[in-house]
């Protein structure tokens, strides 16, 4: 519980004066959402509320991979959601990377362009006319989104080049980057700032009520906030907060090596559907993942680390990244993503002043800066 000294006249009047939008959660959606809401109402004043004393949920949490789907992710969608919805996902994502490029430049973010990369094992594809066949037909797909006319292309001479091991063969994507999240987030928290949005952070919103003219908001704090508008973008959290969402936590599990002397591997990499993912991050080597082993177990708010799953996460480190390079590892954590029964976000009008960006799947990175701007547009 916070405590707070008696509150002045002064704090009564700004920070906890009324607002007309507040926003609940301060990750990637948030502060977007927060930029739009600002960028169109400059007028207009914009509260962000944060639980943690940093963003809480996967923002600050995950992998650092500035992608929009990997090759065998995209034909797994294709196959479990339509091609429709495969694309308008691939657009979404596309967009917003190119939107964090054109506002923060490299160096800020860490940005870098290293290409990403898919390993295919035999019993993904065994039949390599068949692995040429799939690709000519998603690189049809996305060439009006990319540009590109291969946006996947087979490039198996550098399984050897990343020293990588129990790769049948390697799909290289060269549009894809990795970024600093840490980084990204305070590059957006200062931009918003610079506009006028004031963020509080440790407050936890623990019930919305909902008045002719206002949303006033219950937390940890001795003072009730209230808002024209409220926007909940806590992910997978916002289930507390909004029960009938089709929202699952899912826990996203990630270690991080020691440095490694004259490390091969650059760029981010997939395996299976996505459900692992490694990068270099320097001359170390960041490998999260293996979700889909364990599924039952990480449909989970616990934000520890589970053995099973660092334990399997070793395994692949050991067998497929770094067959013959020792490791130790100096970095372990988790982060919740939000999962549903379908692999769009939703971003929608839940009544008359409270509106939800939500569900991200892991891709917060690359959809937050579309959905923050469809919402805010929803909000006026």
């Amino acid at each position: 519980m916070n405590t707070m000294l008696p509150v002045s006249i002064w704090e009564s009047e700004s920070f906890f004066s009324p607002k007309d939008f507040i926003i609940i959660g301060s990750g990637f959606t948030g502060l977007w959402a927060a930029f739009y809401l600002k960028k169109n109402n400059p007028k207009k004043s914009v509260l962000i509320l944060e639980r943690g004393l940093i963003p809480s949920g996967a923002s600050s949490r995950n992998a650092g991979f500035a992608c929009f789907g990997s090759f065998t992710e995209l034909l797994s969608d294709i196959k479990e959601h339509g091609q429709d919805e495969m694309l308008s996902l691939v657009i979404s994502r596309y967009k917003g990377l190119e939107k964090i490029k054109k506002h923060f430049s490299e160096d800020l973010i860490d940005y870098e362009n290293l290409g990403g990369y898919e390993l295919i094992s035999p019993k993904k594809f065994p039949d390599i006319d068949a692995l040429r066949t799939h690709l000519d037909e998603l690189n049809n797909l996305l060439h009006k989104i990319t540009g590109k006319q291969k946006t996947f292309q087979l490039n198996d001479t550098k399984i050897k080049t990343f020293g990588l091991g129990g790769a049948h063969h390697l799909i290289e994507n060269k549009l894809e980057g990795q970024l600093h999240s840490g980084k990204l987030l305070q590059a957006l928290s200062a931009l918003v700032q610079s506009m006028g949005v004031t963020i509080l952070t440790q407050v936890e919103v623990q019930k919305m009520e909902t008045y002719p003219d206002f949303i006033q908001l219950n937390t940890n704090l001795p003072v009730t906030l209230r808002s024209g508008q409220v926007l909940v973008c806590t992910n997978a959290f916002a289930k507390i907060l909004l029960p009938d969402l089709d929202i699952l936590p899912a826990r996203g599990q990630i270690l991080v090596t020691e440095p490694i002397v004259d490390l091969k591997l650059k760029g981010t990499f997939h395996f299976d559907e996505g459900f692992y993912y490694f990068r270099n991050l320097g001359n170390r080597v960041l490998l999260g993942g293996a979700r889909n082993k364990f599924l039952a177990e990480e449909e989970t708010f616990s934000e520890d680390i589970s053995e099973p799953v660092q334990q399997e996460l070793e395994r692949f480190l050991k067998e497929i990244i770094l067959p013959e390079t020792p490791f130790k590892i100096s970095h372990r954590w988790s982060g919740t993503m939000a999962v549903g029964k379908e692999k769009k976000p939703i971003v929608q009008k839940i009544s008359e002043r409270i509106f939800c960006a939500v569900r991200m799947n892991g891709m917060g990175v690359a959809l937050a800066p579309q959905l923050g701007k469809k919402v805010a547009e929803m909000m006026g």
